[in-house]
């Protein structure tokens, strides 16, 4: 435990660790002391000027080096001359402050005279006004005059578009470089700098795209005036306009708290619709910070393309019918004998949602099948991240080993907590077939190829092989915690299950397991795949001909059809198939009942994150007319059946769920809604402190136990390491990877994401490119599954030599490693 340090702020007496900053002790105390260029998440610099307060220090005597004391026998105070920054010094034993002498008041007036002598003044149409750090400290302290000549005051132009997501008011800015700071300090994104000097000091990008950056938004966030707004949000409410509704993050398996600001708007013919999407402080989670990805892709909520109305096939259409009509015809269907029912789901399901669907599958005899490419969820709910596990508490005396996952991609915050881990001392190893964003930070970077991902880890633990491994090896165990994060970069079902099995396989043989930060963490690709496994679902290897064999196949959150023709062969060959879509995808075409759903920002429900965290997200939107929830259609079809299936609330649900599911005994919507003490204290009064993200009113979530945790036996099964056969397939081997902006349903609708979504494209090394004598840009025909698909070539001498790599959910029916052959498309000559 750190040393404590006694000193007295404003006449108050207050303990702190030693190191503590004055701003931050003084946080502590309920008192605040205003700060433009401070943040705590990052290093100080004391630029603005604004913390100036008065600082004492006891007196020692020269010679002896004793405290002097007064002749009431206190310690005789010091005061400095001159004003000190509050945010760049540290406390020490006996300190006084005083923070809100006429001496301290005449700096920060000051401070505020010299800024305001170049500022627009235009809080009437600001976008931050109302929420603006230098507006509320004007107010608090500001002088009630200038002596400035207006006509002095800097000109530039306005608004100008700093990337596709944020722009930049150069009048606003009052030069603090918080948004430069994040970019280098916290992510590690150093495109914006710094350009020109004095009163001409602007924020410039220096990347191309503009503001090359996915962690963009959070400088919108922290900037303390209206200089960089989110181009969803410019000109867009008034912040008091505004109603705030808590939600999690749909996108990844972190689960990232947010806060969705609504209000009704005059364009949209009255309807109440997102605003923004803002951080809800979450230390256990996504701290104070959000991906542009989960801030912006929020506008599938209001596409025109969603279902409204049941669908039933007559004479080989689908045609809009009665919720009674739908209903009736699935429960037909359903009592026929002897029916064998296949429910396939996706990891977008609640908790909620997935366990009423079993229900009704396990009345019926089915097989309930997760729609993933990814095993192990067994497995990480007996040897998962230990229960109280925080990776803000993660540094020395940790290892961390990712493998086949490029973090930054696929779980952009667990990339960011991981990344601070290694700079705080924990032990990185970083095992991947080619270079990812963690490479940097890594103490040990690994490299195998494609395919030998279970090979590696097996020997991480026999400790044998290439110098760099043994040396992993030996850090990995000799550490007190050690944490396995595995992925899905470049894999298929079956080579998944092969890695987690040797990374469960590793962390039993080394302990690492049954205990805070240690354990097992798998970087599902969607937030609740792995509710999904602890609710009865599993992947299923040869879901083509469990399809195939089906009568009825009842699909909600999924398209496999669109993702594959190889199941959409299989699902034409299945009697009767039921979908629950917000939209008309392919296998939506396909159905002979389409159930429209409701969108998760439209109703209430729990995700199960990859730490296994449960966390609950309220009705953020009315839902539109039309759509229900899929726990209550599943319910009612439920008790179509003869069930006892919930459909009034998923509170209700969940207390069922609590009953039934080995792990939730603890989960309750009311426990779920329990707040903890959080470091930074932030709150909206003060959004100087912190930025404007919000404090967590709505509770932190609860981190389910594993098997271990709870001292249950382990059933790991039996690792047998299947040796890659020869290949002896003609063309090009293509892997799988995960790219942040994909091309999902769920983002696609977003205009201002549009721009950043991947290319259709093969990613190659320059050397197989040579050998087929392609160049960056070129256009191909890919023949893959009996399709041909045309896509383009695009050069990267960080993709391995031997093979090309796609991204998922992109175009390409490519779920895992697979030879495809190429066809150079050769450009018509122009007229």
């Amino acid at each position: 435990m750190a040393d404590m340090v006694t000193l007295k702020i404003d006449q108050q007496i207050v303990t702190v660790p030693a190191g503590t900053l004055i701003v931050n002790a003084a946080r502590k105390a309920g008192i605040n002391i205003p700060v433009f260029c401070y943040h705590p998440k990052m290093e100080p610099v004391g630029m603005c000027r604004m913390c100036l307060v008065e600082v004492g220090y006891p007196q020692r005597d020269r010679v002896t080096g004793e405290l002097v004391k007064n002749e009431d026998g206190t310690t005789k105070i010091s005061f400095a001359p001159k004003l000190e920054t509050g945010c760049t010094t540290p406390v020490v034993e006996g300190m006084e402050v005083r923070t809100t002498t006429e001496k301290s008041n005449e700096g920060r007036k000051a401070i505020l005279e010299f800024i305001l002598t170049s500022h627009p003044l235009d809080c009437p149409i600001c976008d931050k006004g109302g929420e603006c750090a230098l507006q509320d400290l004007t107010m608090l302290h500001g002088p009630g005059k200038s002596r400035f000549i207006y006509d002095d005051k800097k000109l530039f132009a306005k608004h100008v578009p700093l990337g596709e997501m944020i722009l930049l008011d150069r009048e606003r800015c009052i030069q603090c470089g918080l948004c430069v700071r994040f970019q280098h300090e916290v992510v590690d994104d150093p495109v914006l700098h710094f350009y020109q000097r004095g009163r001409s000091l602007e924020i410039r990008t220096y990347s191309e795209p503009g503001f090359d950056s996915i962690f963009s938004g959070n400088t919108t966030d922290i900037c303390p005036v209206g200089a960089l707004t989110t181009v969803d949000f410019h000109f867009a409410a008034r912040p008091w306009e505004m109603e705030r509704d808590p939600s999690i993050c749909a996108h990844c398996a972190v689960g990232c708290n947010l806060i969705y600001n609504i209000r009704r708007e005059a364009k949209s013919g009255g309807k109440t619709v997102i605003k923004r999407a803002m951080p809800r402080q979450n230390e256990f989670v996504n701290e104070l910070w959000l991906c542009d990805k989960g801030r912006l892709g929020y506008h599938y909520v209001a596409a025109a393309e969603r279902l409204t109305q049941p669908l039933l096939r007559k004479d080989e259409k689908l045609v809009p019918v009665s919720w009674e009509e739908a209903y009736q015809r699935v429960e037909d269907k359903l009592r026929a004998e002897q029916v064998r029912l296949v429910t396939l789901a996706g990891g977008r399901l609640t908790n909620e949602d997935l366990f009423n669907f079993h229900q009704l599958n396990q009345s019926q005899n089915g097989k309930a099948v997760l729609y993933s490419q990814m095993a192990g969820g067994d497995l990480t709910a007996q040897i998962g991240l230990g229960k109280g596990s925080n990776f803000s508490d993660m540094g020395k005396g940790t290892a961390i080993l990712v493998v086949a996952s490029d973090l930054h991609e696929e779980a952009p915050l667990w990339w960011l907590r991981v990344k601070q881990a290694a700079q705080r001392g924990a032990i990185l190893i970083v095992a991947n077939a080619r270079p990812t964003r963690l490479d940097k930070f890594a103490n040990h970077v690994l490299r195998y190829e494609y395919g030998q991902e279970a090979a590696t880890i097996n020997a991480l633990l026999d400790g044998k092989g290439k110098d760099e491994f043994t040396q992993a090896a030996k850090a990995f165990s000799e550490a007190e915690n050690g944490l396995v994060i595995y992925g899905s970069d470049g894999l298929g079902l079956n080579g998944s299950e092969q890695l987690v099995k040797a990374c469960a396989k590793l962390l039993v043989e080394r302990g690492y397991y049954g205990k805070p930060n240690n354990g097992l963490l798998a970087v599902w690709d969607k937030p609740n795949i792995q509710g999904a496994w602890d609710m009865g679902f599993h992947p299923d290897r040869n879901l083509k001909g469990t399809l195939r064999e089906a009568d009825v196949a009842m699909i909600a959150a999924a398209d496999p059809a669109g993702d594959n023709p190889i199941l959409a062969q299989a699902l034409e060959e299945t009697d009767f198939v039921i979908v629950f879509e917000m939209f008309m995808t392919e296998t939506a075409k396909m159905a002979d009942v389409v159930f429209p759903v409701q969108a998760q920002i439209e109703r209430e429900g729990t995700y199960t994150s990859g730490e296994r965290r449960v966390q609950r997200f309220d009705i953020v939107l009315p839902h539109i007319e039309g759509p229900k929830s899929d726990y209550q259609i599943a319910a009612q079809l439920g008790r179509l059946m003869g069930l006892s299936t919930e459909d009034r609330s998923p509170v209700l649900v969940m207390n069922k769920i609590n009953e039934k599911v080995k792990g939730y005994q603890e989960i309750t919507y009311s426990r779920l809604a329990e707040r903890a003490e959080q470091w930074p204290l932030i709150s909206r009064a003060d959004s100087y402190y912190a930025g404007t993200g919000y404090e967590n009113e709505y509770g932190v979530g609860i981190q389910i136990s594993s098997s271990a945790d709870r001292g249950e036996e382990l059933s790991l099964g039996t690792l047998i390491l299947v040796e890659p056969q020869e290949e002896v397939a003609t063309g090009i081997k293509v892997v799988p990877v995960t790219a942040l902006y994909d091309r999902g349903q769920l983002i696609q609708p977003s205009q201002i994401l549009a721009k950043r979504l991947t290319p259709q494209v093969l990613l190659m090394h320059p050397v197989l490119s040579k050998k087929y004598q392609l160049q960056d840009g070129d256009q191909i025909k890919v023949k893959v599954a009996g399709n041909e698909i045309v896509s383009g070539v695009k050069l990267d001498a960080d993709v391995p030599q031997d093979v090309a790599l796609v991204a998922r959910s992109n175009g390409f029916p490519i779920s895992s490693p697979v030879f495809v052959q190429i066809q150079r498309l050769v450009p018509e000559p122009e007229a």
